[in-house]
């Protein structure tokens, strides 16, 4: 095992997969073959990455979460505990779909919140923010704010994760970073 990335004794990881520097796999995890983990990422108890999976820099796993085959997450995502992706839109047990398997692309930045469902074939937004238990359907906006069952659209977040109130000129700023944010035409932009 390369000295540069941590893997548990208890954890498997099989040949033919790549891990970037610095990174850590913790408990019972199984990465998969043909799968690429970045440079600095935390994969957490029981966390699976199936074949072909690509997990940007710095992606935080927590406990039990599985990351399937046509799921792609950029870097700086956090994939809250014993959230869910989905890859195929009508599972069967007895009928093979495995060439059905849709992607889904999490953009870079972005927070699943425990336990929420994501089901396959969507794109979350850049440094959008999905709610814990929420269940996500369709398509995310950049810095979004979802939540609840279907997951709804309830506001705006900024890169560290605040809600953000516009002005009447459509204009934010983040309480932690001072970054500023317009909203227009029902889009939310970094502004500085």
């Amino acid at each position: 095992m390369p000295e540069n990335y941590f893997v548990h004794e208890t954890a498997v990881v099989d040949p033919g997969c790549t891990i970037g520097e610095g990174t850590k796999i913790w408990h019972f995890c199984h990465i998969m073959p043909n799968s690429k983990i970045g440079d600095n990422c935390s994969l957490g108890q029981n966390v699976v990455i199936s074949p072909g999976t690509i997990l940007g820099n710095n992606v935080k796993i927590q406990n039990n979460v599985s990351v399937y085959t046509g799921v792609e997450c950029e870097d700086d995502v956090f994939l809250g505990p014993s959230m869910v992706f989905t890859n195929v839109i009508n599972p069967r047990s007895a009928i093979v779909r495995k060439s059905e398997y849709k992607k889904t692309l999490v953009k870079k930045g972005a927070t699943i919140g425990a336990n929420a469902t994501i089901i396959c074939g969507i794109t979350i937004g850049e440094f959008a923010f999905i709610g814990a238990g929420t269940v996500v359907t369709k398509s995310v906006q950049p810095f979004a704010l979802i939540t609840g069952n279907p997951g709804r659209h309830k506001g705006w977040m900024s890169e560290y994760g605040h809600k953000l109130q516009f002005n009447e000129a459509g204009i934010a700023v983040c309480k932690e970073s001072g970054q500023q944010y317009e909203l227009k035409n029902s889009t939310v932009k970094r502004i500085s």
